[in-house]
């Protein structure tokens, strides 16, 4: 008898359990997709998040940006103009110098003969030359008394030679020492040295080719960039108010390196390219620029005063052309269509359809639709009309339900053991009452 009704619980345990499968496996199902269709609307039918911004009345600054390269204002490769040993580097490499500077020297002492003889060359003939005005003076005293005319003319003649050759001395004298000046060799402008090219006590020639350092001008320095050929009505119009401001920027468009000025448009266009070239110098106060570096300039050529302004990613485009949704007074948004007349990576220029003040939706664009209802935030915070919803995870359902269904069954197989339900709790084991008093079947 004991045997046949611990036969009878194990079968109705296992009809539960089986229940308890269904229902977690089964009806539990539904629910779990009827949740993720509901997640996917959006907070279960409510309105649509949106993130929204109000329409502005703005200057806008009009820009025209080119790709370009940064050009030293100066520059000058450093060569010997004489040949000679180089006695000396007087310079550091990446060294600034100012115009005049001592960069090195080379071994002068040929040069100095050379001068030498050129000035006592000039001595000797100044001498002879006044001999020969002596003699031309005794023989006008003396007069064609004693000696011809042709004798007094020949003197005369011989005196402008001899100053001709003074004169002669003279210039040669200026050559040796200009051919001096260059052993000594200094800077032609203010700059900065880069990699010396050859080291002291080296024999340098006056056709060598290398030099022996270059010399950059940074301060100021110049950019050479291009732009489209279509861009030069609008140039042409802009340099007639004056100066046109230029920006320096690094090569992402993010970051501004210098301000400065246009100073030249080139005066033909680049018929294989269609662009024309610009230079723009900038101070470089700060050295962000350097010779051979890769920007993007950026001028300023008009500003378009008082215009209505709303953030570029409030603009979408559909086949009817641009429009934005307007969000109303009652949380409902409005698709209107605008007419953008400028735009870039912030801003759109509203020439119609909006007005100052109204508010733009600029995130959210999924599920919105003309009139449907949104709550509103500013993308620093939460909606203000959208409360928390605290999801109930399919675990969380499975659970509750397990919970649930092991309780039934607990109480259920109390009931075919004769088991209390408090009892099958405590001990976790059903408790077999048995009747025949301990015998065993």
């Amino acid at each position: 008898m004991a045997l046949l009704r611990w036969v009878s619980t194990v079968v109705v345990i296992g009809a539960i359990a089986g229940g308890v499968y269904y229902t977690m496996h089964g009806s539990n199902a539904p629910d779990g997709a009827a949740e993720g269709r509901r997640a996917r609307n959006g907070g279960f039918g409510g309105p649509v998040s949106v993130i929204a911004k109000d329409a502005e009345t703005a200057d806008v600054p009009v820009y025209l940006e080119g790709v370009g390269s940064v050009k030293a204002l100066n520059t000058a490769t450093i060569r010997a103009q004489v040949d000679g040993r180089l006695l000396s580097v007087n310079f550091k490499e990446g060294q600034d110098v100012k115009r005049g500077d001592l960069l090195a020297k080379i071994d002068p002492a040929t040069y100095q003969a050379q001068l030498d003889q050129a000035i006592a060359k000039k001595a000797l003939d100044e001498a002879l030359l006044a001999n020969t005005k002596h003699d031309l003076e005794r023989f006008q005293k003396v007069g064609t008394l004693a000696i011809s005319q042709q004798q007094i003319d020949t003197q005369v003649a011989l005196i402008k030679q001899q100053e001709a050759q003074v004169k002669s001395d003279v210039a040669s004298i200026e050559n040796a020492q200009a051919i001096l000046g260059y052993t000594t060799i200094v800077a032609p402008f203010d700059g900065r040295t880069g990699i010396r090219l050859v080291d002291e006590g080296n024999l340098v020639h006056a056709g060598d080719t290398g030099g022996i350092v270059v010399i950059t001008q940074v301060q100021p320095i110049t950019a050479l960039f291009t732009l489209p050929q279509q861009e030069l009505p609008t140039l042409t119009k802009a340099l007639e108010g004056g100066l046109l401001s230029a920006q320096a920027l690094s090569t992402n468009s993010q970051t501004e390196l210098d301000a400065g000025t246009l100073k030249v448009i080139d005066n033909q266009v680049d018929a294989q390219t269609g662009t024309i070239r610009l230079k723009a110098e900038f101070p470089n106060d700060k050295r962000q620029l350097w010779p051979g570096q890769f920007v993007n300039v950026r001028l300023l050529v008009d500003t378009l005063k008082g215009v209505i302004v709303a953030p570029t990613e409030a603009v979408q485009r559909g086949p009817d052309g641009t429009y934005v949704f307007i969000v109303a007074a009652d949380n409902t948004v409005q698709m209107r269509t605008v007419k953008i007349t400028r735009q870039d990576d912030k801003y759109a220029v509203i020439a119609d359809g909006l007005a100052a003040g109204e508010k733009v939706v600029t995130s959210g664009f999924g599920r919105l639709k003309d009139g449907a209802t949104v709550s509103v935030s500013d993308g620093t915070s939460a909606p203000a009309d959208v409360k928390p919803h605290r999801k109930s995870s399919p675990e969380g359902k499975k659970s509750t339900s397990l919970d649930k269904n092991a309780q039934g069954a607990t109480e259920a197989a109390a009931l075919v053991t004769g088991s209390t339900a408090e009892d099958v709790k405590r001990t976790g084991k059903h408790h077999h009452h048995n009747r025949d008093n301990g015998a065993s079947p």
